[in-house]
């Protein structure tokens, strides 16, 4: 029987009049790499901010490993530590260095002793290639270090599930790819990984499932090969026709 980490099950999101969400249903299996590509505004980003309780869904249910983070009675805190949220801006600690950016929830939200995690921050650096910037701070670091840093931190919390949200849409080109390096290395690890995502190319590299949505609704999903290389719906080949060739529409 598979593992299921994330199960969503007809998810509605509407604010005030704006339905924006339509019926998800999404399972993501332990390991499983799912990339979500789709045009501005089909929705994607409120569907990884629903998982974790960012944003309460109109409708439907969602549960993120034993928790249904839906259920007015569960505990959002507890639940939410199950899931590492990785957004387009870094939104570090200025005026804390690298190191105690990692620890500080670490200690609050976890209990760790200072140690225990100091050293689980310093492997995590470790892992994202910036073991020798732990004392830097924020402003000392290029933008694809400090999302490098960011996922380190979601990382440091040992969540069940990471969630990245267009982790690459506000860096210069020339960062990306530390970035992108860093959660293929993730994906190979075998961290369960949804990620909301513009980068065609990593998503055709990387998952192991792809969702084109628009419109708020699942049009195509499947294998990269499958909905990046031979996309079954003509509004999945016009959004992948444009992109591919320069056009923006993501």
């Amino acid at each position: 029987m598979t593992d299921t980490v994330v199960r969503v099950t007809d998810l509605h999101k509407s604010f005030g009049s704006n339905h924006v969400l339509r019926g998800i249903d999404l399972e993501v299996a332990r390991g499983e790499v799912v990339c979500i590509i789709g045009p501005s505004g089909s929705g994607k980003s409120t569907l990884l901010r629903c998982v974790n309780l960012l944003e309460v869904p109109t409708g439907g249910t969602v549960v993120v490993g034993d928790h249904e983070m839906t259920d007015p009675d569960v505990d959002i805190d507890a639940a939410r530590r199950t899931t590492g949220m990785v957004f387009q801006q870094f939104n570090l600690f200025a005026h804390l260095s690298v190191l105690k950016n990692l620890t500080i929830a670490q200690r609050r939200v976890l209990g760790r002793s200072q140690q225990d995690a100091e050293r689980v921050a310093r492997a995590n650096l470790e892992r994202v290639g910036l073991a020798n910037r732990e004392n830097a701070m924020p402003r000392q670091l290029s933008g694809g270090q400090q999302q490098r840093v960011a996922i380190a931190r979601a990382l440091s919390m040992d969540p069940t599930v990471m969630l990245f949200d267009e982790p690459t849409s506000s860096l210069d080109p020339e960062l990306v790819g530390d970035v992108l390096d860093v959660m293929r290395g993730l994906a190979r690890e075998g961290m369960t990984m949804l990620v909301v995502t513009h980068e065609i190319q990593f998503a055709r590299e990387v998952a192991d499932r792809v969702l084109f949505i628009d419109g708020g609704v699942i049009v195509e999903e499947g294998a990269p090969a499958d909905v990046i290389g031979a996309p079954r719906q003509e509004r999945t080949r016009t959004f992948l026709a444009r992109v591919l060739h320069g056009t923006a529409e993501v």
